[in-house]
């Protein structure tokens, strides 16, 4: 077997031992890796309704054939496990050198079971796994916990960690790599908490597999420099990710005050300019020519890590219009652990309920000094508040009752992130039919909607167009694994990863063998939905009540009046699951599935609820 090592490491915390296990070249061409991986595995080795923060979870690391080859963007590692936040599959990737450093130690997979005793933390060198001890990092933050592995086991390690997020279980913790890489916003840093397992640090020393090594060097030097002259033509890196700020504001896009409002006078103050005017340092993941992590020092003098979605979602979210404030709330969540576009979501949920009489408290929005304090409690689930909110923002409006939940900005229990769709049909559709919940990683089709194709249009074209980006975003980049950004921000081509894959692998597949594998990964992803909730209905695929609601539409500017319609938006729903081949509670039909090869996945769903 090419392109593929061809095994997975399974640990046990609960007893400490590890086996190396085998997995079939048949099973590697179906599942590809990252993301197709992780939702197999978890699938077939978890028992509906277990607890994901009990012992029965487990964790995945999962990589893909090119993931850690140089090449444009490919040091990005897929983490897995079944969500604490949504009840369901939850999945992230994050930049960090695991991708390469894991493959080399001789695996594609990793599965972590059980639970420590104890805070430990694995070593992984090629075929020796340690359980060592936590102790001095248990409590600590991610970026004390980073330094304290570097200076043990060197700064080529591969390292994956957790803050005290994780460790005290937010359901929205993420796991954190490098300087400013992090990944699994549905609570996967909760799950490692919840296993008392603190970092993952991998070195490797073999060769990957590769079946053509001399084409795949030749065919990736080439394309880091293609992609850094791309990124340097269009200036990109300039203003990274966050040069979509002044956009979305233009374009009444823009998550302010918890999603009430759509732009605002001052976004200005903390657009892509000032933050590149801001900027003291720049970093990115490994094998990457186009560096997105703009830093710059934030109101305490320390140095945080930005881009769009923690500057949209902390700050006109909650209304906070100073970089430096923005700064300061983004690198707390960082070193506690907190994934940064939940945070926002929740601190503006927490200060319009406060606003509409829901919940009690002296948050208000604006008050980033307060939000500092309430990060701590939501980190370490300090005072009743604290906990609440640590739990998310639709278990927390299930708490304040009072229709809170209509404002709770999120889709399946995952917050969304940083553009306001009241009246952006199509990406409010992306939102909701997001395979994990209310993420924009998998089908941002804003552009599209408002440069290529009519506002307001609900029609076929606009569904079709997210299941276009599903394909590419959420399957093709999360199973190879690879990071995006070459292709959607300065325009590499996509046909160069199938070259990359038939490289390393000698296979010849074309890009459609890839759309293929996307549309089983999310068919298996719906499958592990259904069997969570075998009363699934087309309503969970909805975005919040708000959108709907005249008297939250804009008072001025080109979309005043403007909200999502129910009807429309119903129908614009139907030509998604009528493309995808979907009934109409939005779960894959069975010739769908057979027709991907899911006959047994569909069996072990049926015992759960009905397929048709």
């Amino acid at each position: 077997m090419k392109g593929w090592t061809g095994f997975i490491l399974r640990v046990n915390l609960t007893d400490k031992t590890w086996k190396k296990e085998s997995f079939t070249e048949e099973f590697a061409q179906k599942w590809v890796g990252g993301r197709g991986f992780a939702s197999k595995i978890l699938f077939d080795e978890l028992k509906p309704g277990i607890d994901a923060l009990g012992p029965e979870n487990k964790l995945v690391v999962a990589l893909g054939p090119i993931a850690g080859i140089p090449a444009p963007n490919t040091g990005k590692v897929v983490v897995a496990a079944k969500s604490p936040l949504t009840g369901f599959y939850g999945d992230g990737n994050l930049g960090s050198n695991v991708s390469s450093q894991l493959r080399k130690a001789g695996y594609d997979v990793l599965i972590v079971e059980g639970a420590a005793d104890k805070p430990v933390y694995l070593n992984i060198e090629d075929d020796k796994v340690e359980f060592l001890d936590a102790a001095e990092m248990w409590g600590k933050g991610t970026y004390f916990s980073n330094e304290w592995i570097y200076k043990k086991h060197g700064k080529n390690a591969g390292v994956l960690n957790i803050g005290q997020a994780g460790e005290n279980k937010v359901l929205f913790a993420v796991i954190r790599s490098l300087e400013g890489r992090a990944g699994g916003r549905p609570g996967i840093g909760a799950v490692m908490g919840s296993k008392l397992l603190k970092a993952i640090v991998v070195k490797g020393t073999r060769q990957i597999p590769q079946a053509d090594p001399d084409l795949m060097r030749k065919l990736g030097v080439e394309g880091l420099k293609k992609a850094r002259e791309l990124d340097q033509k269009s200036g990109w890196s300039k203003q990274s990710t966050n040069a979509v700020l002044a956009w979305c504001n233009e374009v009444n896009g823009l998550p302010v005050q918890n999603m009430r409002k759509t732009s605002h006078p001052e976004a200005h103050k903390i657009d892509g300019e000032r933050l590149n005017d801001a900027r003291i340092a720049t970093y990115g993941c490994p094998s990457c020519t186009m560096h997105c992590g703009i830093t710059i020092h934030d109101d305490e003098g320390r140095e945080s890590e930005l881009d769009y979605e923690n500057i949209g979602m902390l700050g006109p979210n909650v209304n906070v219009f100073d970089l430096k404030k923005v700064g300061s709330l983004n690198y707390l969540c960082d070193d506690y652990g907190l994934d940064t576009i939940s945070a926002g979501a929740v601190l503006g949920f927490y200060a319009d309920a406060i606003e509409h009489g829901a919940a009690q408290g002296d948050f208000k929005f604006g008050d980033a000094d307060k939000g500092k304090t309430l990060l701590w409690d939501i980190a370490t689930r300090k005072g009743e508040t604290g906990s609440l909110l640590a739990d998310g923002a639709l278990k927390a409006a299930k708490v304040y009752g009072k229709n809170s939940a209509d404002y709770a900005m999120q889709v399946k229990g995952l917050e969304m992130a940083a553009y306001n769709c009241k009246s952006i049909p199509g990406q409010a559709l992306a939102f909701g039919v997001a395979a994990i919940g209310g993420h924009h990683r998998e089908a941002w089709i804003i552009t599209f909607e408002l440069k290529f194709s009519k506002r307001e249009s609900y029609g076929p074209e606009k569904a079709a167009k997210v299941i276009e980006l599903q394909r590419i975003r959420g399957g093709l980049f999360e199973m190879l694994v690879a990071c995006r950004f070459p292709w959607v921000e300065v325009g590499y081509e996509l046909e160069n990863y199938p070259k990359f894959f038939n490289a390393v692998t000698g296979l010849d597949w074309t890009l459609e063998n890839f759309w293929t594998a996307a549309d089983r990964a999310y068919s298996m992803i719906k499958l592990h939905y259904l069997r969570e909730f075998p009363n699934v209905t087309r309503k969970d695929d909805y975005p919040p009540a708000v959108w709907f609601d005249k008297a939250n539409a804009d008072t001025e500017g080109p979309q005043k009046g403007v909200v999502l319609e129910y009807d429309k938006y119903d129908s614009l729903l139907q030509h998604y699951y009528d493309q995808r081949g979907y009934d109409r509670r939005g779960i894959p039909t069975l010739e769908t599935l057979k027709k991907l090869g899911l006959e047994s996945e569909a069996a072990a769903a049926g015992k759960y609820a009905k397929l048709n």
